[in-house]
This record gives structure tokens, C-alpha cells and sequence, in this order.
């Protein structure tokens, strides 16, 4: 990918791997709200088209963006590269909450008393959004209020709780501390409680706003990858296949950025997250939301609450590591600590995993892309609240197409200056760059025959390394290991069957198909990186000085 200075245009090279153009690429592991949900039928962009907005991300924050618009009378184009709800919102745990993964001490350290009001109100006002469209447009997503409880299970957890009590306060939370849990499993445990938070299925809310933005004129196609976005007066977006939508504005909801080189990116850290479900008891079924002081922290709640038709599930998440960078295997201990608390749990239903984008300062960057011209929005880092981040995303988004501006803008801006995150930015890229000594160590394994079975590892073959898929039959596919982002070595990652980056989170399939970005294009073919590096080599040798 190269970006031209100046002129907010962004090309891509051409895909090397072209099997998943026209089908989303699976993925090992499928959360409950996959399982237990029918994808939303789009259609392939298939000739040119025209619009006032082209949004690039058919999950919930492009499509929350989406439908504002529609509402408006705006005329829309949503492109995903996969169907709609195969991305990360199918693989979230579906919390709403006010009472978010960073807590309010250090938003209130990291932006101000006055910006943590309004990412409190943001936050709150989300979730009454999604409650009043559900009811408006009669969305069967198990909406539910709830409370939730955050508990001091460790050793300092007791004046955790007490803090964070004080500062969600004050930034207008309803909130209260206890002395004890009211749960059993934490019932030794302070805690502090959050009022009107909630839980729904995700991808039958995504589904029935896709829904209401095609019947308000809005044109929705899956399966169809962008390739080049540009903004400026010849805004337009062009995707693999080669057809081009034109437009007078460009909404990036991709997760992670697609249309951005480096510029976001090292404000930016990929993670993966764990959840399992496991059969519950009816008698042990609880309403509310609960997640610990730990880090990483552990979260629970029910799904399936008041449903007579379906098995209570109990889902558990946590364990969370930067992508590409830890041992995959985190099922059994999550599962491990949900035994060790909970009673009379059965088999387990369902293991997923799902990728959180963290920012340096702990909220969603929402607004106009820094660096590119002024008609390109992004919406990124979930920070671990996807699912009202997207909604917050809507309105900001929406409100800046429609008049320029939002009340809650400035503080979601991704051109924010906050210093308080200086620490954590320049810790996240140290990793980053330390990722880069990939490429002097040897390989996971000396020879492939090592590999299993269904199984990936990266071998070293002289100067190059290889990244090796061995599939059921034992046939052996080989390509390049290198990210086509900015040239980290990629790992395998076992639970997913996928190739992870661990610079920048991109993911690619075992067969070097691209899953998610920053990369937009797959890993090269072996012997067409070889290729490349034998030109490299000779052009180089040509440009030496003869010796006498």
C-alpha cells in the first residue's frame, strides 16, 4: 500500500489471493450470537455506483453510521468484505455498560473532569439509543436493562472500587458502593454497582438495523473488499473487483483502519479476548453483569435469561494478550475459573475469540482521519466497548456529514492531544518494535514435517522465513511470513487457524487470505517471494559500484 502525500489517496497493491473475494473467510471458532443467528443477505457490489456517503464496514458502528444517515434522507453505500456480522461484532460479549474497561480515575487522569462527564453521558446515552430503536423499529435483540457490579477480587480491588464509586459519580453515574456482592460466586468480595446498564444479541440488533437502513434506500453490499479510498473533490471508493463508488464523503469502520499507512496505527494496539460459554443451571441463572479487579479482568454474565426455549448459558471472558504475541490456549483457564466459582455448570457450549483494538488514552477515536483530507472519517479503537463506541460512532459521525460538528467531537477526536497517554504510547510501540527481531530468529520448527495436521508454523529457509500450513489431507501450503502492512513476521494462531500479525493485529486465514486489517492484501505465495527478492537482489547488484 502506498500513500500519495497531500491528497488523502490511498492504492493498495493487487491481491495476490483471490479465492475469498465473493465468500467470507471462515474463522475456527463461532461465538453463540453466530450459532444461534442468521446472517444478514446483502449483495455483491457488482456495477458503479453513487452516493453522498460511502461507509467502508458493515459491523455495528458502520452500520450505525448507516442508518443515521438513511434516517436523514442521506443516500448511502455500505461495502464489507466479509457478510455482514462475520467481523468482530459476532465475536463480542454483546455488554453494554457506562462502566467501561478503563476506569473513570484514569479517564479522569487522562482527559480531564469535563471530558469524562461526556464519555460517561456518551456512554449512557448509546444504550438508550439502542433501547429506543429496538422498540421503534420492533428489533427482537433480547434487549434487557440490567445492573452491573464491579468486584474487588484483589488485594488493593477493596479501595479500587471505592475510587471508582467516587469518579463514575462524578461524572454523573448512578452508582453506589457494597460491602459484599449480591452474587454468590462473589459474595466474600466489595463491589461497587452501576445502574442501567444492558445486554442484547448483537447480531440480531446488526441485523435488524441493516434491515431498516435498506428499507429507508440505502444500498448494503457483503463480499465485496475495498481496494483504494480516497477523499478530496474525486472522493470514491473502488473495490476488488473493480468497480468504483462515488461520493462526496468516506466513513472508515473497519475496526482497525484500512485507509491509514502508519498515522493511527501507533496510537493503536490489537488484542486478542476469550469467552466461553458453558450450560448453567436455571436455578443459578442471574440477571445482572459482573467482571473483577484482575488484569487481565474476567467478566460473566447470562444468556438466554428469562428464554424458556433455549439452554441458560453462562459466558465468561478474559485472558487477554496482544495479538500474535501469547499462547492461544485460553479456553481451559477461563473455563478453569468459571468452575472454581460457579455451581452445577455443565458442558461447555461454545469458545471464541474476537480482536479489541486499544488506544493509548482508553476511549474510541471517532471524527475526521488526521492527515487526509477533511471528507474521511474513521471510527476505531473499541478499547474493549464495541458495542456503544459504535453507537456513539453514528451520532458523532453522522452529525459531522450532516453539519460539521457533534457536542461530544472534540473529546472522541482522532487528532486528540492527551499527555497523560505519552507513557502507554510509548510502550505499545516499543513492543511493536521489538517484534521486529522476528527476523533474526530461527523458525518454530527445523523441518516441516514437524507440522501436524491442520496446524501452522513459520520456517526459516536461509534468509527468508516461510509461514507453513499443513491441512487435513497433509497437503503442505507455503507462503511468504511476511505482513503485507509493514513487514512483521506473522505467528500462527492455533484457536483461530489463522495467521496473526503481532505489529499491528492484520490476520490472515491459514491459506494467507486476508481476515482483517490494516493489511488489505493477503500473504504473497512462497515462491512469489522469492521471486520479488531475487529481482531485489539483482536491481541492487546493479546499482553497485564496479571494483577494480
Amino acid at each position: 500500500m502506498r500513500v500519495a502525500g497531500g491528497n488523502g489517496r490511498v492504492v493498495m497493491p493487487e491481491p495476490r489471493w483471490n479465492r475469498l473475494m465473493n465468500a467470507a473467510p471462515e474463522q475456527a471458532t463461532r461465538s453463540c450470537w453466530n450459532s444461534n443467528s442468521k446472517p444478514y443477505r446483502g449483495s455483491v457490489l457488482r456495477k458503479n455506483a453513487d452516493c453522498e456517503v460511502c461507509i467502508v464496514g458493515g459491523g455495528l458502528a458502520g452500520m450505525s453510521v448507516a442508518y443515521r444517515l438513511a434516517q436523514a434522507g442521506i443516500s448511502i453505500v455500505l461495502l464489507d468484505a466479509q457478510r455482514i456480522g462475520d467481523g468482530e461484532t459476532g465475536r463480542t460479549s454483546a455488554h453494554l455498560v457506562t462502566a467501561l474497561d478503563r476506569r473513570y480515575s484514569i479517564l479522569k487522569s487522562n482527559h480531564g473532569a469535563e471530558a469524562t462527564r461526556i464519555i460517561a453521558e456518551s456512554h449512557a446515552a448509546a444504550i438508550d439509543i439502542i433501547e429506543r430503536i429496538s422498540e421503534e423499529e420492533k428489533i427482537d435483540c433480547d434487549f434487557r436493562l440490567c445492573t452491573g457490579f464491579l468486584v474487588a477480587t484483589t488485594s488493593d480491588g477493596d479501595h479500587v472500587v471505592k475510587q471508582e464509586d467516587e469518579d463514575a459519580r462524578e461524572a454523573g453515574l448512578a452508582t453506589e458502593y457494597l460491602p459484599k456482592a449480591p452474587l454468590a460466586a462473589f459474595d466474600e468480595f466489595p463491589c461497587v454497582r452501576f445502574e442501567r446498564q444492558a445486554a442484547f444479541h448483537p447480531l440480531k440488533y446488526l441485523n435488524g438495523i441493516a434491515s431498516a437502513v435498506r428499507r429507508m434506500g440505502g444500498a448494503i453490499h457483503h463480499n465485496t473488499r475495498a481496494k483504494e479510498i480516497k477523499g478530496g473533490k474525486d472522493a470514491h471508493v473502488t473495490v476488488e473487483s473493480g468497480r468504483t463508488v462515488s461520493c462526496r464523503h468516506v466513513v472508515v469502520a473497519t475496526n482497525t483502519p484500512v485507509n491509514d499507512w502508519t498515522t493511527m496505527h501507533t496510537s493503536l494496539a490489537p488484542y486478542r479476548t476469550y469467552m466461553v460459554g458453558l450450560e448453567i443451571d436455571e436455578s443459578e441463572m442471574f440477571e445482572d453483569l459482573y467482571w473483577d479487579t484482575e488484569d487481565p479482568f474476567h467478566y460473566v454474565r447470562c444468556h438466554g435469561f428469562g428464554n424458556r426455549t433455549m439452554q441458560p448459558i453462562l459466558l465468561v471472558g478474559g485472558e487477554d494478550h496482544k495479538t500474535g504475541q501469547a499462547d492461544e490456549h485460553r479456553f481451559g483457564k477461563l473455563e478453569k475459573w468459571a468452575r472454581e466459582r460457579f455451581e452445577r455448570l455443565g458442558n461447555r457450549r461454545f469458545a471464541w475469540s474476537g480482536q479489541v483494538v486499544e488506544t493509548v488514552d482508553g476511549i474510541a477515536y471517532i471524527g475526521r482521519n488526521p492527515h487526509d483530507e477533511p471528507n474521511v472519517y474513521i471510527a476505531t479503537g473499541d478499547c474493549g466497548d464495541g458495542m456503544t463506541h459504535s453507537v456513539i460512532a453514528g451520532e458523532i459521525l453522522s452529525a459531522l456529514v450532516q453539519k460539521g460538528d457533534h457536542p461530544w467531537a472534540k473529546v472522541y477526536a482522532p487528532d486528540r492531544v492527551r499527555p497523560a497517554g505519552t507513557w502507554r504510547y510509548l510502550k505499545e510501540n516499543a513492543n511493536v518494535a521489538a517484534q521486529y527481531a522476528d527476523w533474526v530468529t530461527g523458525g518454530d520448527v527445523a523441518k516441516v514435517d514437524e507440522i501436524r495436521p491442520e496446524s501452522g508454523a513459520i520456517l526459516r529457509e536461509g534468509m527468508r522465513k516461510t509461514a507453513v500450513y499443513r491441512d487435513a489431507a497433509g497437503k503442505v501450503h507455503r507462503m511468504s511470513a511476511t505482513c503485507p502492512h509493514l513487514g512483521c513476521v506473522v505467528g500462527w494462531n492455533d484457536t483461530e487457524k489463522s495467521w496473526d500479525c503481532p505489529c499491528h493485529g492484520s490476520r490472515f486465514s491459514a491459506h494467507g487470505e486476508v481476515i482483517c486489517g490494516p493489511a488489505l492484501t493477503g500473504l504473497s505465495a512462497a515462491d512469489e517471494a522469492e521471486k520479488d527478492e531475487r529481482a531485489e537482489t539483482a536491481e541492487n547488484a546493479e546499482k553497485e559500484p564496479a571494483h577494480s
